[in-house]
């Protein structure tokens, strides 16, 4: 009678190789799994506050960054026309043009605030049109967001003697380029729909979906390695034993 039969028999190169393989997908698909439970709370935070009354920041001068974030606030005071930037780049329906940033001087307060005035679309040249800036006291009601820099970038605007063009936007950097006390966020306006400033200012999405998807992908390249390592470690072989002692 003939038995077939497997048994382990792991070889050192391969145990080697998933024993550094499988811990390291388990924790990628595990912290795929965190950042889509983050992108979930940020977008009940969104929603929440989005539903939220707007917030004067003449009663709430302490407010920070973390507070303000996607909340609608009400500002009172006095736009600086000469220290206006112009974010390059900034498309709107296909079309390229610039968002125009300026600083407001909040009534009864020395700090500034800074005001993204909205989109205008850049000449046939790619030059940015004029413009004008309402003089006097102003009201501005806006989202509160925090600006941050493209993933890669080689140098500092400020670093390359910025005029009124800049390619991107940090408060820091303008904080030093323009020298003002500035509130740590910026505002999106979307009151006084003039015909000069497209004010469409979509949310950035916070959608779960695709780290669920790389998560499930991790998971999937431990079992995988652990599959192959079985293969590999698993030895057949066949017992004749019994047929040959009965041969005698």
């Amino acid at each position: 009678m003939i038995r077939n039969s497997f048994h382990l028999q792991p070889q050192w190169l391969p145990s080697l190789v998933v024993v550094l393989l499988i811990p390291l997908f388990l924790s990628l698909g595990i912290w795929q799994l965190n950042r889509a439970e983050q992108k979930r709370e940020i977008k009940h935070l969104q929603l929440s506050r989005m539903n939220q009354a707007p917030l004067e920041l003449s009663t709430n001068p302490s407010l920070n960054a973390d507070q303000a974030e996607y909340r609608s606030i009400v500002a009172f005071g006095t736009l600086l026309p000469e220290k206006s930037i112009l974010i390059e780049n900034r498309k709107f329906r296909g079309r390229q043009g610039f968002h125009v940033v300026a600083p407001l001087r909040i009534a009864g307060d020395g700090r500034y605030l800074l005001i993204n005035r909205g989109w205008i679309p850049a000449s046939d040249n790619l030059k940015a049109p004029s413009f004008s800036t309402p003089e006097g006291l102003v009201t501005v009601i806006g989202r509160a967001t925090r600006p941050t820099p493209p993933a890669l970038r080689l140098h500092r605007v400020i670093d390359q003697e910025p005029g009124q063009h800049w390619p991107y936007l940090t408060l820091d950097e303008y904080r030093e380029w323009s020298g003002l006390d500035l509130y740590p966020f910026l505002l999106l306006q979307t009151n006084d729909q003039e015909s000069t400033f497209i004010r469409d200012w979509p949310l950035d999405a916070a959608d779960d979906t695709m780290h669920i998807g790389y998560a499930i992908q991790w998971f999937a390249f431990a079992v995988i390695a652990l599959g192959i390592w079985l293969k590999l470690s698993l030895v057949h072989s066949v017992d004749q034993r019994e047929a040959i002692n009965g041969n005698h």
